[in-house]
């Protein structure tokens, strides 16, 4: 056995698990083979969303299922035995594990981050007989962590394991893992920052759960502000828990439950009757775990702060995607530094969330203003205050029917031009604002609201029947309603994995709303072919994205003066008020339904907010009350419309595809040269076509955007190289005037002509596939095996014959000059 010839799979079958294997490796339970760690980024050109392909770490060894500790990397002997480690370095940076080992079947690279600290070798190089025991590794793990064994009894519980193929994904792990580590070194309060869509429930619940299994937190509340934050996680991630679970209801906390579920509007109220909380003892909970921790627990004066601050023995564990890090409110300041963070850029480029293009709709009454008539008054008789009423004020201020009219077009023919039934959220101003543009969209899509007139629906705090359908709306199965009009509601805690458009008609200033209302679109769903989304912008909101704040990296802002900090004083402004001349945004939650809040909590009534400074009066301090101005007979038209792609970190892409892939190219060859010797030396063209779709060429966007009728080497040499490109067809022509096949019997003539159709048809990975010869019109001359030997003397010689075909189809030679362009 040639060991040179072997290939990466039979290396890992022959040499290195049985290495691992005979080191006392459980095979079950500590051992997994190609664990993909990403999904693969998707890449939005026009109305066409393609994975990047990615690899997967050849093996990952685990102390317990879920507790990783060391990566593997294999490689074919012809290659180097570390050739695989810096591959195998970046999987072990994604598990946050120490332990990397590369081998191609002569021994082992081990790279041992714990060593150095140890005064040894940061790389060693071992024999296949030296390979480690888990007991070996996890000890240097311990030791290199400092647990003791009273941290152990933390980490070393066991995940939820539903008996299906679900598992935790990389950065999962990581939270669960250093959350669990943090407490079990005593940390009492610890933030997670997770990007909406990537599963913190789960995280979540995988926490609560081992905590719950080990002992270390006999009972637990889960505590939000929304029914919805509660009752999914109840039916969903959190089943397991079973019968020892509730959900608080009443404003009464049940002491025979272990695990409780509730919004902290049911635990308290501005009465002292109404705290609900204190009915238990303040050690009652050992673990808190607070959902959207930045809607209301960054702020000291909040309720939330009451609940936590009551139960300050137990361990808090904050959930958001959105730190708040204002003037005025902190979570860092109450939690600490988050202990682990994933952001929406590295879920984006992971292939965990998707990318987004973005449509901006430039209005022109929005970019030139409105100004009244002298003695103009509303369709009410309001007389129009005399001044210039700009973008801001449009739906909040004064209301223009013919504007709102134009939205729901834009909407609808965007809708009837792509995909109808396309789930899409229109955030509005307010409820108001929500139900005449519910309205609108209907009177345009009749045919659709007489199939169901649950078509378009407004979807907002203070109606029953919309909030009805919310669940629908986010369940992939159920097609309606298709068009959700809201406000506030659907800001947060809606899991529409299926939302296809996302409309922005709202005014935010916020980057935590901001990042929030992206989130609804952010959810991936492969079999259902969500792999982007739309937004549709139609009040410069998407402006934020050149935001330094949008890179998903939480960062602590306070203004403080030097006497603040000498003082420990700070924190002195508000955060929602806006500079310029228009004073206040609208707290978040304000169309919520009252009941969901409890007297006296962020019920307002929207009335209450005007475009003055705080408090909703103009400047001179005279309490004038709030009118919202109502006409019509305006001519509004749209002044543009352009599409823009971002990157996954909001920074706008300005380049075609093919300029996107002539970097990508270059990024991997040097020259026209460097490509062409590789792809002639390369025994398997398929491995340069993966290679580069997983350095991000989209094979099939390249094609719709060039050609389809050129292979993948003229593919490159074209967009990134600049050659003339020579179609499959030309090639194929080429080698046939050659007469190339005349060395060969009659029947691999008949063989290679066919496999040259096959080439001209579906391009070089069909004549490189090991199942061609299984299939038309090959079947009917024999068996593969028939065919190589009868044909072409046995299987070396036939793959000779391909070897040689494809150097004929990329011979290098002024007679390929292209015949058609």
């Amino acid at each position: 056995m040639d060991k040179k010839q072997l290939s990466e799979a039979d290396i890992i079958s022959k040499f290195i698990l049985p290495a691992i294997l005979k080191a006392g490796w459980d095979d079950i339970l500590q051992i997994r083979q190609e664990v993909k760690l990403r999904d693969g980024k998707v890449i939005v050109r026009g109305n066409m969303g393609m994975r990047t392909v990615v690899k997967s770490a050849d093996i990952v060894l685990y102390h317990k299922p879920n507790i990783p500790l060391a990566v593997v990397e294999a490689k074919a002997n012809k290659y180097g035995v570390g050739k695989g480690m810096q591959q195998g370095l970046d999987y072990a940076r994604l598990l946050d594990v120490p332990f990397v080992f590369a081998s191609n079947g002569d021994g082992f690279i081990f790279h041992d981050k714990t060593a150095p600290s140890n005064c040894g070798k940061l790389e060693t190089e071992i024999s296949l007989d030296e390979f480690p025991s888990p007991q070996e590794l996890r000890a240097k793990f311990n030791a290199y962590k400092s647990y003791t064994p009273e941290h152990l009894t933390y980490l070393d519980q066991d995940y939820y394991d539903d008996g299906t193929d679900k598992a935790p994904r990389y950065y999962q792990l990581q939270a669960v893992n250093k959350t669990i580590e943090a407490i079990a070194q005593g940390q009492k309060r610890v933030l997670l920052v997770m990007a909406t869509g990537v599963g913190k429930t789960y995280t979540a619940f995988q926490i609560a759960w081992r905590l719950w299994k080990a002992k270390k937190a006999k009972r637990i509340l889960f505590l939000a502000d929304r029914n919805v934050l509660v009752d999914d996680p109840k039916r969903k991630d959190f089943q397991p828990f079973g019968e020892a679970m509730t959900k608080i209801t009443g404003r009464k906390v049940d002491p025979a439950y272990e695990v409780h579920l509730g919004i902290y509007q049911a635990l308290t109220g501005p009465e002292e009757h109404q705290k609900a909380f204190k009915d238990v003892s303040k050690d009652f909970f050992d673990l808190i775990v607070i959902d959207e921790c930045h809607r209301g627990s960054a702020d000291e004066d909040s309720a939330w702060r009451e609940i936590l601050e009551y139960f300050d023995s137990a361990t808090q564990i904050g959930l958001t995607a959105t730190p708040k890090e204002t003037n005025e409110v902190s979570n860092i300041d109450y939690f600490g530094e988050a202990v682990y963070t994933y952001s929406l850029k590295e879920g984006i480029d992971d292939g965990f969330l998707s990318p987004y293009k973005v449509i901006r709709v430039d209005i022109d009454i929005d970019a030139q203003g409105f100004r009244p008539e002298k003695g103009q008054t509303d369709k009410n008789g309001n007389l129009i205050k005399d001044r210039i009423y700009n973008q801001k004020d449009f739906d909040r201020t004064l209301i223009i029917d013919e504007r709102t009219q134009l939205v729901a077009e834009t909407i609808t023919a965007y809708l009837k031009r792509t995909d109808p039934m396309a789930k899409t959220i229109v955030f509005c101003n307010d409820i108001n604002h929500a139900e005449r543009m519910c309205s609108a969209l209907m009177n345009l899509n009749p045919e659709q609201v007489a199939i169901n007139e649950k078509y378009v629906m407004k979807i907002t705090g203070d109606d029953e029947l919309g909030k009805n359908q919310l669940e629908n709306f986010m369940n992939p199965k159920k097609p309606y309603p298709v068009i959700a009009t809201t406000s506030e509601l659907m800001t947060t805690g809606v899991d529409a994995k299926t939302c296809k458009v996302i409309v922005l008609d709202q005014n935010i200033q916020s980057m935590t709303k901001f990042k929030q209302i992206i989130g609804r679109g952010t959810r991936i769903d492969d079999k259902l072919n969500k792999l982007w989304f739309t937004i549709l912008d139609f009040k410069k909101a998407t402006e934020l994205f050149a935001d330094e704040r949008f890179d998903g990296i939480p960062e602590q802002v306070m203004e403080k003066t030097t006497d603040d900090i000498i003082s420990g004083e700070g924190d002195i402004t508000d955060e929602m008020l806006v500079d310029g001349e228009h004073g206040t945004e609208k707290p978040e939650g304000i169309d919520e339904d009252p009941a969901n809040y409890g007297p006296g909590v962020n019920n307002l009534d929207e009335n209450e907010w005007s475009d003055g400074p705080i408090g909703g009066f103009a400047d001179d301090d005279e309490k004038e009350p709030f009118i919202k101005y109502h006409i019509s007979g305006v001519e509004v038209k749209k002044l543009a419309e352009r599409v823009q792609y971002y990157d996954s970190d909001g920074k706008l892409v300005t380049e075609s595809f093919k300029d996107y892939t002539r970097k990508t190219v270059q990024k991997q060859f040097s020259s026209l040269d460097d490509f062409i010797t590789k792809w002639h030396a390369t025994e398997r063209k398929q491995a340069i076509i993966d290679e580069l779709a997983a350095a991000g060429v989209i094979w099939e966007a390249l094609e719709e955007d060039v050609s389809r009728d050129l292979d993948p080497f003229d593919l490159i040499c074209h967009v990134a190289f600049d050659q003339p490109p020579l179609t499959r067809k030309e090639r194929a022509n080429n080698v046939k005037k050659r007469n190339y096949f005349g060395k060969y019997s009659e029947t691999a003539q008949l063989v290679l002509n066919n496999l040259l159709e096959k080439y001209e048809n579906n391009g070089v990975t069909e004549i490189e596939s090991k199942q061609v010869l299984k299939v038309t019109p090959f079947d009917k001359i024999g068996r593969p095996i028939e065919i190589k030997k009868n044909a072409f003397g046995g299987k070396e010689q036939y793959e000779q014959a391909i070897s040689e075909l494809e150097d004929a189809l990329y011979q290098s030679s002024d007679e390929f000059t292209p015949q058609s362009a």
